[in-house]
C-alpha cells in the first residue's frame, strides 16, 4: 500500500458542498452519563468518512444519534441544512441509510429480504452477483458475508443520500471486507456520503476521503488518510490496536 497516494479527483468540490449531516459540541449518552463530548463532525456528497477508535470509544452511540436514533443531550446535529431533530424512520425517507451489524430478515430467504427492502432484484445483483445463487436461501444460513452483502445491497441499491454503516467488516474475510468497502467507495463516487466505523484500519484507509479517530468520547485526531498513514504505527500501537486484531490486517 503506498503510503503518499494522491488526493482523490474532486475532492474540492466535496470540500465546498454543504454537509449532508453535521455536528457542532455534540454530547450523548445513556441515562445521564455521556458518552462522546464536545464532537464536530461532518460527512458531505461524494466523500467517504471513517470514524475510528477502540471499543467503548463511542463510536456507535455517535452513529445512533446521528441517525436519530438517541436524542443528543447537549450540542446540535444538522441534517440536509436543518436541525436534526427527527427520529430515524423520518430520516430514512429523508435519505439515510443505516447499515449495523449483519442487518437482514434471518426468516425470509435473499429474494425476500430484498422484496421487503423495496429493492429490484437486478439491481443488488449487479452490486453483489455473488447472491445470485443464493436468493431462495434463508438470510440467516448465509455466510457472514453474505449477510453483510445482503444488508448493503438493500442500502445502497435504494440510492440514499447518506450512509451510516457501523462495522460492516467485523469478522469477515480480507477479500469480502475489500468488496464491501469498494462498493461503498464507487458509491461515493456517484454522490453518496458515506460514515464508516471501521476496525479494518488500513483497509478503510484506501477508500477514506476523510478521518475522524475518537478517544474516550472525544475526538482525538482528524486528517485525509495520508495525513494519517505518516502516522500510523503511532495510532494503531496506542489505542486502536492490538497485534493480531482486525486494525493490523
Amino acid at each position: 500500500m503506498s503510503t503518499s497516494a494522491p488526493d482523490r479527483p474532486g475532492s474540492a468540490a466535496e470540500a465546498s458542498a454543504e454537509p449532508l449531516i453535521a455536528t457542532r459540541g455534540l454530547s450523548a449518552g445513556y441515562g445521564t452519563q455521556p458518552v462522546v463530548r464536545d464532537l464536530d463532525i461532518e460527512v458531505r456528497p461524494g466523500e467517504v468518512v471513517a470514524l475510528l477508535g477502540p471499543n467503548g470509544a463511542g463510536k456507535t452511540t455517535t452513529l445512533r444519534v446521528l441517525a436519530g436514533d438517541l436524542a443528543p443531550m447537549s450540542g446540535e446535529v444538522r441534517w440536509l441544512g436543518g436541525a436534526g431533530r427527527a427520529p430515524l424512520h423520518r430520516r430514512a425517507r429523508q435519505g439515510l441509510a443505516y447499515v449495523g451489524e449483519r442487518a437482514v430478515f434471518t426468516r425470509l430467504d435473499v429474494a425476500e429480504n430484498l422484496r421487503v427492502g423495496r429493492v429490484e432484484t437486478a439491481r443488488a445483483l449487479e452490486l453483489f452477483p455473488e447472491l445470485e445463487k443464493r436468493l431462495r436461501t434463508g438470510a440467516g444460513m448465509l455466510s457472514g458475508g453474505e449477510q453483510q452483502m445482503l444488508s448493503l445491497a438493500r442500502a445502497l441499491c435504494r440510492s440514499p443520500r447518506l450512509l451510516l454503516a457501523d462495522e460492516l467488516s467485523l469478522g469477515l474475510a480480507p477479500l469480502v471486507v475489500e468488496r464491501l468497502l469498494r462498493a461503498v467507495r464507487e458509491a461515493a463516487d456517484r454522490g453518496l456520503g458515506a460514515l464508516l466505523v471501521e476496525q479494518h484500519v488500513r483497509k478503510v484507509l484506501d477508500i477514506a476521503d476523510r478521518v475522524y479517530v475518537l478517544r474516550r468520547g472525544r475526538i482525538e485526531m482528524t486528517g485525509t488518510p495520508r495525513e494519517l498513514r505518516e502516522n500510523l504505527d503511532a495510532v494503531e500501537s496506542s489505542y486502536l490496536a492490538r497485534p493480531g486484531t482486525a486494525a493490523s490486517m
